[in-house]
């Protein structure tokens, strides 16, 4: 009986043929992995701003659901497959920031778990951001929501005007920090018809070097207001004093120190010239409008004829519409990093400028792996 060959061992494998579409899967496979932008508010209302930016990248809005229990709990469902994707989680600060930073926390977590490749937080306005500096008996709030949002799973942030830039020291990943100053510079161009004729104005010594670098792009004036009445951030306790001073506290002959004498606030004047002029005030943050409706007023007083408040985040809280539309100033200009919807139908007053593009382009260029330097070109450390 003759005896059966043996077909080689790729022999026999070859005669099976792979199913259909297995090719194309594989292909797709050693191609680069795909893209999706997340949304991690609950409310539509800041959802706008997502909107916009996937309608710029041509893309869709990312299925999941974010809600709020009964019991108050925050609760996070990923609708479709992430795994191996780049994931852009969008998230807009509202009034109630500590449910919005619980939103992104959970999402990013549930991304994490889901197996994407690269979780970047979109976050325009980064929450915390003036609790950057130690204060007596405080903490660096602002550190520990860094350290919280890389245990939860982010690997970058895409943010704007940070308070402090020095933040982004906090943070065990890259953050690139945009800057609204074109879009604004842009808008004063446009929409201020005698903008030749204006002065760019600090509210304080401290916002003095950004309204320089806007003086120094629009070919402008500068004045700077010295003297509030109220007490700055740089005027708080920052623990150099703690513990507070004993009476009849034993010191050692040789620890006494030199007296300090105690800080007066001078009274309140206006170094430059604003008569006749238009006064532009400009700013990283408008949301207790006190200090710039009293700024406002001295301007008033110094001659100004139009006043313009220049801001990239409009928080706007408490009673800020109603004391804009009752002050000297004219018009607040702020971007559409915090929704302001409900404010601006306050008051009139109020004006947005979009800053969808630059965010769009932002995603755009980390998930290609593009350079980034293009939009930041012609910025400065001071804008």
């Amino acid at each position: 009986m003759p005896r059966k060959l043996l077909l080689p061992y790729k022999s026999v494998f070859s005669r099976f043929r792979a199913p259909r579409g297995l090719h194309d899967s594989l292909a797709m496979n050693a191609a680069r992995s795909g893209y999706r932008v997340f949304s991690a508010n609950s409310t539509a209302a800041c959802t706008e701003l997502a909107k916009r930016i996937t309608e710029r990248l041509g893309a869709e809005l990312g299925k999941s659901v974010v809600y709020q229990e009964t019991n108050g709990e925050t609760r996070v469902e990923i609708k479709e497959s992430v795994r191996g994707q780049d994931i852009f989680i969008i998230q807009t600060i509202p009034r109630d920031v500590n449910t919005a930073v619980m939103e992104l926390l959970i999402m990013a977590y549930a991304l994490k778990t889901s197996c994407a490749r690269n979780i970047i937080g979109v976050i325009p306005y980064f929450p915390y951001s003036k609790q950057s500096k130690m204060r007596k008996r405080g903490s660096i709030v602002c550190k520990l929501l860094a350290s919280m949002l890389a245990k939860a799973g982010l690997t970058h942030i895409i943010t704007m005007d940070l308070h402090q830039k020095e933040i982004q020291g906090f943070f065990s990943f890259p953050v690139d920090n945009l800057r609204a100053s074109p879009f604004l510079l842009q808008y004063i161009q446009e929409e201020i018809p005698d903008y030749r004729n204006a002065v760019i104005v600090a509210k304080s010594p401290d916002a003095a070097k950004r309204a320089q670098s806007y003086a120094e792009r629009l070919r402008l004036g500068l004045a700077v207001i010295h003297g509030e009445a109220q007490c700055t951030e740089q005027d708080m306790d920052d623990g150099r004093h703690s513990p507070p001073m004993v009476k009849n506290a034993t010191v050692h002959p040789g620890l006494e120190l030199p007296l300090m004498m105690a800080k007066e606030k001078p009274p309140i004047t206006v170094v430059g010239d604003v008569g006749g002029r238009i006064a532009i005030i400009v700013d990283d943050i408008i949301d207790d409008v006190e200090s710039f409706v009293a700024a406002a007023e001295i301007l008033k007083e110094r001659g100004a004829y139009k006043i313009f408040v220049m801001a990239t985040h409009g928080l706007l809280s408490a009673d800020a519409p109603r004391l804009i539309e009752e002050s000297s100033i004219d018009e607040v200009v702020v971007t559409n990093t915090v929704p302001h919807e409900v404010q601006k139908l306050q008051c009139p007053k109020i004006k947005t400028v979009d800053i969808s593009l630059i965010l769009s382009e932002a995603i755009r260029r980390i998930h290609n792996g593009e350079s980034m330097a293009y939009l930041f070109r012609n910025i400065t450390v001071d804008d």
